[in-house]
C-alpha cells in the first residue's frame, strides 16, 4: 500500500475514535449539576445520550483536543462559537467545547424570547461545562489519551452521586457580571479550560490517571460555573422559565 492512502486511513481511524470519545460518566455529570443546585440535574447526562441518532452534529461539541497545545483565551472560546452543532470531522477535527457552552446560553435565550420551551439548551449547557473539567477532553486524542480515557471518565462514577459533598467542598464563587455576561463567561471558560488542558499534561507526563481527590476538584470547577450561570439566569423577569437553584448562597 502507498504511504499516501495509509496516512489518509490512519487519520480516519483517528477521527473515528474520538466521535466516540465520552466524557465524565453519567452519573458524574448529574453529580456536577446536582451540586450546582440545578432542578434539572437528572436530565444532565442527556447529550451524551444523543449522540447515538445526532453522531457529529453533537459529538464535537463535547471536547476540545487543542492540539497545539496552546493557552486557551477568552477570545478562542468566543471565535468557537460558530461551530456549534457543525458536522465538522475534516475541517474541526479538535472540536469546540468551550465555544459550545456559549452557543447553547445563546440558543436558550432565543427560545425564551421567542416564548418557547427552552430548559433543555440549558441542560446542554450543564452537560458541556461539566465536560469542560475533565482533562482528556482539553489535549490531543493521543496514544495515551485513547488508552487513558475510559478510567479517567468513571474514576468516581461509582460513588460521586451519593457524595456531592465531595463536588461542593471544592466549589467557589464564580462572578459574572450582568452587563458583560458573555465575555465574563468567555474569561472563565478559558480559565478552567486551561486549568484542565494543565492537569491533562501532568497525567500524560506521569502516564497515570486522575486520582480521585483531583477529580473531586476538577468537578468542582464545573459545578461552580454551572452555578454562576444558573444565578445569572435566575435573575431574569420571567422565573417561571428560569431553573431554580437549592444552594444558597
Amino acid at each position: 500500500m502507498k504511504q499516501g492512502p495509509l496516512k489518509i486511513i490512519m487519520v480516519l481511524c483517528f477521527l473515528f475514535l474520538a466521535a466516540q470519545a465520552f466524557a465524565w460518566h453519567d452519573r458524574t455529570h448529574l453529580a456536577i449539576a446536582k451540586a450546582a443546585g440545578y432542578d434539572m440535574w437528572y436530565h444532565c447526562a442527556g447529550p451524551d445520550i444523543a449522540k447515538i441518532k445526532a453522531g457529529n452534529m453533537e459529538a464535537y461539541n463535547h471536547w476540545f483536543n487543542n492540539s497545539a497545545e496552546v493557552e486557551i483565551t477568552p477570545e478562542m472560546v468566543l471565535d468557537q462559537v460558530k461551530r456549534y452543532n457543525k458536522r465538522s470531522k475534516y475541517f474541526d477535527p479538535e472540536g469546540h467545547l468551550p465555544g459550545a457552552i456559549i452557543a447553547s446560553l445563546r440558543d436558550y435565550e432565543k427560545d425564551l424570547q421567542a416564548g418557547k420551551y427552552a430548559q433543555y439548551h440549558l441542560v446542554y449547557c450543564a452537560h458541556y461545562i461539566s465536560d469542560l473539567t475533565m482533562p482528556l477532553h482539553n489535549i490531543t486524542f493521543d496514544d495515551y489519551n485513547q488508552r487513558h480515557h475510559n478510567a479517567n471518565d468513571g474514576i468516581v462514577e461509582s460513588t460521586i452521586l451519593n457524595e456531592t459533598e465531595k463536588i461542593t467542598q471544592n466549589m467557589y464563587r464564580v462572578n459574572l457580571s450582568d452587563k458583560d455576561f458573555e465575555n465574563d463567561l468567555a474569561r472563565e471558560i478559558a480559565r478552567i479550560a486551561n486549568l484542565s488542558r494543565k492537569l491533562g499534561y501532568k497525567l500524560r507526563a506521569g502516564k497515570r490517571d486522575m486520582t480521585k481527590q483531583e477529580a473531586c476538584i476538577q468537578l468542582g470547577h464545573s459545578a461552580s460555573l454551572l452555578k454562576a450561570v444558573l444565578q445569572h439566569y435566575s435573575k431574569m423577569p420571567d422565573k417561571q422559565k428560569m431553573p431554580s437553584l437549592k444552594n444558597n448562597e
